[in-house]
């Protein structure tokens, strides 16, 4: 069952299940991007890098963020559809094995008028690895029934 727009309260948090970060994933990513930075795809190019080492492409795990959020356990908002990002920053490398989570604020509701949707919320939006560092913040809007 979904909440709908008058239902979701301002202040309200969602944490995400988690999912590690493979190689796989990244090969997978770079095929259906066309990204093969080397800084993802060569081990030697990459250890030559600040990293160090590979790491995953940020637009790999802005999408995961995504997916993540859809997997969220509790009851989730009636969205119509994903209406934009703001203040999008990636601040730390996602390695490969790392274990990422997501975790969510409502900080804002926009009432609008809208044939198919009551108004926009949104999500101050934080992607963190096992450490619990961040790797990415931003804020998700979504349109909402």
């Amino acid at each position: 069952m979904s909440l709908s727009f008058d239902e979701l309260d301002v202040g309200r948090r969602i944490t995400t299940p988690s999912r590690t970060v493979t190689e796989a994933d990244v090969t997978n990513f770079a095929g259906v991007s066309g990204d093969f930075n080397p800084l993802h795809t060569s081990e030697t190019v990459a250890a030559e890098s600040a990293f160090g080492e590979r790491v995953a492409h940020g637009a790999l795990v802005f999408s995961m963020m995504t997916g993540l959020a859809r997997r969220a356990r509790d009851r989730r908002a009636d969205v119509v559809a994903f209406y934009g990002v703001d203040r999008l920053r990636f601040t730390a490398p996602v390695e490969f094995g790392d274990t990422i989570r997501v975790e969510m604020e409502l900080v804002e509701k926009d009432e609008r008028d809208h044939p198919t949707a009551s108004g926009v919320v949104r999500y101050e939006t934080e992607v963190l690895n096992q450490r619990d560092e961040t790797v990415l913040s931003c804020e998700l809007l979504s349109l909402v029934k």
